[in-house]
């Protein structure tokens, strides 16, 4: 597609899922614009992820490899720790052979930077402070209106906005994101007595926690804690000093490193509750589609948000690509992505229950694979027609 035979696509949200689906749509020849609420890059509020193989997969289509590993580092390995911080299991992890699919671990600021930064090299145009207040949905157009009273017309508009997404709050406000049953804390500690071997992430199986942590070369230690509790008040997300002596003590029923860990943390401890999309909500009507967590919002427990968004801009990207028209697209790009993230909404929403159900009972909950999915692999792969690829391979 080229000038005016160009679809014309509105991302709301300038965010990982977002600013990943217009790299995609780019290449794919859409004319594509970004519209983010934040006036400015959003900065890191603390929290850091990993991005899986599948999601650095989905980087390498969309030509995003350079620009995200240059910041962050790899992991290699996974590690898992009893608690009384004896190794039971210590295996390779993901696509370690391949250095540009390995898992990476990076702050989430820092990655959402890089990816605006590579979308701003590209020429895609992104527009700051722009807040979505409603869409119209036509037939041969839907417009959104923002808040300084603007509209703009489009062929598609892809509401890329996250966990409390305005765009999917407009096209069905009855639902919400419900509480997985833990509160994340997240922190960085300088040092680590008790690191474990180079590219190691490390799991320890607590007596009242899961706890996890990394160590970067710099030697700087990333943690993270997830504990059975009832759900934070307000928003669900604060930074309190308070947050370190609350968990300190359910560490310390155990001896592994995590204590220690945690004692040792510089900065604010962000603490936030593990949420997710029941499965069965709708994710387009007419000319609007969601994706990433917009759409399926997951808990934490997997490891997979992010690496699922940049699964999905890479899907879509396709769909318009290879499909006649915007509903042709989004019934293909939906039918080849729900199987893939429901399945991980009730994994993930299982591991955060310890074993109960999630919001709605969906697919038995199995092991992850740790061979490539080679039916993902198919689906990723920007030079396999998305025809090619039966929805029912992965």
């Amino acid at each position: 597609m080229s000038g005016t035979d160009a679809t014309r696509v509105l991302v709301i949200g300038g965010g990982i899922a977002g600013t990943a689906a217009a790299l995609g749509l780019d290449k794919a020849g859409c004319d594509v614009t970004v519209y983010e609420a934040h006036p400015d890059t959003a900065a890191d509020i603390g929290a850091f992820l990993t991005l899986a193989s599948d999601g650095m997969r989905a980087l390498a289509q969309l030509d995003a490899t350079d620009a995200v590993t240059a910041i962050g580092f790899p992991l290699t390995s996974l590690r898992l720790l009893d608690s009384q911080g004896t190794e039971q299991a210590h295996r390779p992890l993901g696509e370690v052979t391949d250095p540009a699919l390995r898992f990476r671990c990076l702050r989430r600021g820092e990655l959402n930077a890089a990816l605006q930064g590579e979308a701003a090299r590209r020429g895609i145009r992104l527009r700051h402070g722009a807040r979505l207040v409603d869409v119209s949905d036509g037939p041969d157009a839907v417009t959104a209106r923002f808040a300084d009273g603007t509209t703009v017309d489009a062929d598609l508009l892809v509401g890329a906005d996250g966990l409390n997404s305005t765009v999917r709050a407009i096209l069905d406000p009855e639902v919400r994101p419900v509480y997985s049953g833990q509160r994340v804390f997240y922190g960085y500690t300088g040092t680590a007595d008790d690191a474990g071997p180079s590219g190691a992430i490390t799991f320890v199986r607590g007596s009242e926690t899961t706890f996890g942590y990394a160590v970067s070369p710099a030697g700087q230690t990333y943690w993270f804690a997830r504990v059975n509790t009832e759900a934070l008040l307000a928003d669900g997300t604060a930074h309190q000093a308070a947050w370190r002596e609350e968990l300190l003590p359910l560490l310390r029923k155990d001896s592994s490193p995590a204590a220690d860990i945690v004692a040792a943390s510089v900065g604010p401890v962000l603490v936030t509750n593990a949420t997710e999309l029941p499965l069965g909500t709708p994710w387009h009507t007419g000319r609007v589609l969601l994706i990433g967590d917009a759409a399926h919002a997951a808990s934490p427990a997997t490891g997979q948000g992010a690496s699922m968004a940049l699964e999905d801009a890479v899907v879509l990207a396709k769909a318009l690509r290879d499909l006649p028209g915007t509903q042709a697209a989004s019934v293909a790009y939906e039918g080849h992505r729900r199987p893939r993230v429901e399945r991980n909404i009730t994994v993930s929403g299982s591991l955060s229950r310890g074993g109960s159900k999630p919001a709605r009972q969906g697919s038995p909950v199995v092991a992850r694979p740790t061979a490539p999915d080679e039916g993902l692999i198919r689906q990723l792969d920007w030079n396999t027609p998305l025809s090619a690829v039966p929805p029912e391979e992965h």
